[in-house]
């Protein structure tokens, strides 16, 4: 029979290993071996803006993100409304993330991304005229206004309460490609709490995770692609063009400022060969 200090010793470092090993998987921010060795990449180290376009940066600086508690926040109300780019650009790819989102709040992550341009502040005016219109001429970054990106969005969202996800339909709901594919389901957890999404793209087809779930798997080159462009913006826009032939392949990531809180953390990416 062991010794009972060796006992309680014993059970003393199984129960510390325990806890370390959970806590180093745990760890925010963070790569494991395993994920180094799987070619996994670190987007944000949870302190700066390293891998990123920093939107103060600009001129005139933007203030549509700010780091804190280890996140990536998109601030509500922002004088530029723009998203928060990746300095990379990718071609096929799978990229985890998490998320949460504010109360009523909208935000997203978009891909496959063809352009963005600036759009001043309209009121009144339909949004998709004013876009196409921005085309030509190219209009210069002013204090106030919005950066909009022509690319293709996992939406993120607060299904209950958020206007355009109880408007829009499934097309607009938590995981969506947004206005293409519905999700196969609402496998989103509480407004408030964290949720784990992935996200794949190899070549054209495109596979959305929520929380463990599949709840998109299409073509980017889908028809739905094209009849959702067309109602939206018209076949003869310049949006149109660019969503349903995407000359781009490469291109970057980027975190969507909707106007809304919504924090982000554990972004991690790997190339797809």
């Amino acid at each position: 029979m062991m010794p009972r200090m060796r006992i309680g010793a014993a059970i003393f470092a199984a129960s510390f290993t325990t806890l370390f090993t959970t806590a180093a998987t745990a760890a925010d921010n963070r790569l494991t071996a395993a994920e180094k060795a799987e070619g996994w990449r670190l987007l944000f180290d949870g302190n700066s803006y390293a891998n990123w376009l920093d939107p103060s940066k600009k001129s005139p600086p933007g203030d549509s993100f700010a780091i804190e508690d280890g996140c990536l926040r998109a601030v509500a109300h922002p004088k530029i409304t723009e998203d928060l780019f990746t300095q990379d650009t990718v071609g096929d790819f799978e990229l985890v993330f998490d998320w949460k989102i504010s109360p009523a709040g909208n935000s997203g992550v978009k891909y496959r991304i063809q352009d963005h341009l600036y759009v001043k502040e309209q009121r009144g005016a339909k949004f998709e005229d004013t876009l196409n219109a921005s085309f030509n001429p190219r209009l210069e970054r002013t204090a106030r206004g919005q950066d909009y990106v022509v690319g293709f969005e996992y939406q993120l969202v607060d299904n209950q309460k958020n206007s355009d996800a109880t408007r829009g339909g499934a097309l607009h709901q938590a995981g969506a490609l947004y206005d293409v594919r519905s999700p196969s389901k609402d496998a989103t957890r509480p407004v408030g709490e964290f949720n784990h999404s992935r996200l794949v793209l190899r070549g054209d087809q495109v596979e959305h995770w929520m929380n463990g779930e599949k709840v998109v798997d299409t073509s980017l080159k889908s028809p739905a692609v094209a009849a959702a462009m067309a109602k939206r913006w018209g076949a003869a826009s310049p949006v149109y063009d660019l969503l349903v032939n995407q000359p781009c392949k490469r291109c970057p990531i980027s975190l969507q400022n909707h106007g809304d809180d919504a924090w982000f953390k554990n972004i991690k990416i790997r190339e797809l060969r």
